[in-house]
């Protein structure tokens, strides 16, 4: 059954214009993404005006829309889906980084524990009460992040998505932690577990902490606690490119994002019309950074 879901005009990391269509959602996990194995489509349902299929293997994703020729795919990204192999000890982890990567690391633990008292408060929450507890002083801190409140990615408030998050943290398949400074949430981390993956759902800082790189220190701190559980086989970093999923990530894989609508002329006008959106925006970014007014941009948009 489709669910409706926002076809997306983006500038940078502001939406300009979302189209609504009911579509089915085919995502891919990790492991079929490194083994290059792209899942069937289901049936299409009769409400539905197509599918969104998510984190595909690139070469897989290809041949995909090639089999629906009579469907018209749209929206395509491609981008590396960043992970962390488990296998080693964090100290393993850790000496994959360069020398001078590793001490800017430590440095910035340094520094945010320094700015609360020599010591980083982090906290740990497990299970349906601890998952309560996680909300209760996270979710306040998502609205005020850049994630929740221009990127429409911050933690979920819909009650049935809650309670299918609880139930998981009641079954030990979810880990969430926060980052306090001076006794106040600076950051939080979500991660649903599947199987022996951990996926990188959510994560958030608030914008007044962004001077000690709270996201950074959060997500090394919660590391070195998972590896230490030794239960964990990968650290998926899902779909997106990104400069902290590139840099805690060990490895990588080619991935493909995009909708593949039912043949109408509406969709067929949607999808030309987002093509033609994204290509002016790719052109306009080209531009800017060769007259170097691109880093004047983003920070506007961040504004």
């Amino acid at each position: 059954m489709g669910a409706e879901t926002p076809i997306r005009f983006v500038v940078g990391s502001r939406q300009v214009l979302a189209v609504p269509r009911r579509l089915i959602t085919v995502a891919h996990s990790l492991e079929q993404v490194v083994a290059g194995t792209c899942r069937e489509l289901p049936g299409l349902t009769d409400d539905a005006d197509g599918f969104r299929v998510l984190s595909a293997p690139a070469e897989a994703a290809e041949r995909l829309i090639a089999h629906h020729p009579h469907m018209i795919p749209g929206g395509i990204q491609r981008f590396r889906r960043h992970y962390i192999a488990m296998d080693g000890g964090f100290e393993s982890y850790m000496a994959g980084f360069s020398g001078k990567t590793r001490s800017t690391l430590r440095r910035k633990l340094r520094r945010f524990a320094e700015a609360d008292g020599g010591a980083l408060d982090l906290r740990e929450y497990r299970g349906a009460a601890g998952f309560d507890a996680f909300m209760e002083a996270a979710l306040p801190l998502s609205r005020a992040t850049y994630q929740g409140r221009y990127l429409d990615a911050g933690l979920p408030e819909a009650a049935a998505e809650q309670t299918r998050l609880r139930d998981a943290a009641a079954a030990d398949r979810l880990r969430a932690f926060i980052l306090f400074l001076n006794g106040e949430p600076a950051s939080y981390l979500c991660l649903p577990v599947e199987g022996d993956t951990l996926v990188y759902a959510w994560l958030g800082y608030h914008p007044d902490t962004a001077h000690l790189s709270p996201g950074t220190v959060l997500q090394l701190a919660a590391l070195e606690r998972l590896f230490a559980e030794r239960r964990f086989r990968f650290f998926d970093f899902t779909e997106g490119n990104g400069a902290h999923k590139a840099l805690f990530g060990t490895a990588s894989a080619e991935a493909a994002s995009f909708f593949l609508l039912r043949g109408r002329g509406a969709n067929r006008l949607l999808l030309g019309a987002l093509a033609a959106f994204d290509g002016s925006v790719a052109r306009a970014k080209r531009m800017a950074g060769r007259s170097g007014a691109l880093a004047g941009a983003r920070r506007l948009l961040k504004r």
